[in-house]
């Protein structure tokens, strides 16, 4: 990353402007820096899980004026697309999934450097000191709320809170590969669904103390064992876990999710995001016998009416995604903040 002088235009209709308070570094911005991101074009101002305030509001926006503190939506939501009409999606036609967010609506950018065009990421580029979104692309939250802490509703807790609470069952066992940002919001999820068996798997022991606190029950370390780590969390379930999570965005991990299943009714849920061009194969059997797979996109929340809740259940002291911050740096010191997440010390 270089850090540079940016020219940031003023919003068109149905965009605003926003100064970032505060942003999180996610392994989704790694991707962007490895080259290993779908749609994207260079060179871009990376970034997605941010806080800030309304510098200034375009024409015709409605839903926030300046000085509302707000939330940049990484998934946008438009309110009028097939998606955004039903109960059953959350991946408005607008997100990066469907269509590039390299540029603005209008395909054009609100971003300059040394009179070169420089591309926005997901329309919200929180790695910048000022940044322009569409209204579709933003969320008015509480003014009390402190943005140090809820910009990581932009995307880590969001994400893996909302894929456990929004698909665990009340009594129900549960493995998380991953104990990261995202696979302890999964945690804080599954504890707060009810479950009453929560397993952990990392690769990296340091991690384990921080996950019990946070509601793992067990804690378990593939590298300690002989045989597949699916089989081993078989043998300490009996016949499977209700739930698993793959919260590291990897394909072998997935698979080893997958299995570890109960055979008849277990369900494992997509949560890390896999590098771009990622291929993965299956016995199609394997799902027959009532096994489920599935992905949930930022925790299954329709963004714009859902993050406004949850950054009020955190006033109320409902959830406290606090713990999932390890270090707090300056803004030019973001390179050693990426050294910290490839060291696994975040």
């Amino acid at each position: 990353l270089s850090i540079e002088e940016v020219e940031v235009a003023p919003p068109k209709a149905h965009e605003v402007r926003v100064k970032i308070v505060a942003t999180g570094i996610c392994r989704t911005d790694d991707h962007v820096l490895k080259g290993a991101f779908p749609n994207i074009d260079y060179p871009v101002i990376a970034g997605h899980e941010g806080a800030g305030i309304i510098e200034c509001v375009g024409p015709e926006v409605t839903c926030v004026k300046p000085g509302d503190k707000v939330i940049p939506l990484c998934v946008p939501q438009c309110g009028e697309c097939s998606c955004c009409l039903s109960p059953k999606a959350n991946c408005c036609l607008t997100s990066h999934l469907c269509e590039s967010q390299n540029l603005m609506p209008d395909k054009t950018s609100r971003f300059s450097c040394k009179g070169k065009q420089i591309h926005h990421f997901l329309w919200i580029s929180t790695f910048s000191e000022y940044t322009v979104m569409p209204d579709s692309a933003i969320a008015r939250i509480d003014a009390a709320a402190p943005l140090d802490k809820v910009c990581l509703f932009g995307c880590a807790f969001s994400t893996g809170y909302g894929a456990a609470i929004n698909t665990v069952e009340p009594g129900s066992t549960c493995a998380v590969f991953g104990l990261g940002g995202v696979g302890l919001s999964v945690v804080m999820g599954c504890k707060a669904a009810g479950a009453s068996r929560i397993i952990g798997i990392d690769i990296n022991k340091d991690k384990f103390g921080k996950a019990k606190e946070l509601g793992v029950t067990e804690c378990i370390n593939p590298q300690d064992f002989t045989k597949p780590i699916q089989e081993v969390l078989v043998e300490m379930t009996g016949h499977g876990v209700d739930y698993s999570f793959e919260v590291t965005g990897c394909t072998d991990t997935l698979m080893a999710a997958l299995l570890s299943c109960h055979l008849g009714y277990g369900t494992c849920v997509l949560v890390g995001e896999p590098p771009s061009g990622s291929q993965i194969s299956f016995d199609p059997l394997l799902l027959f016998t009532g096994r489920q797979w599935k992905a949930s996109l930022i925790g299954g929340w329709k963004l714009k009416d859902s993050l406004p809740k949850l950054v009020s259940d955190y006033m109320n002291k409902k959830c406290n995604p606090d713990a999932l911050i390890t270090h707090t740096l300056p803004f030019d010191k973001i390179n050693e903040g990426f050294e910290l997440l490839w060291a696994g010390k975040r």
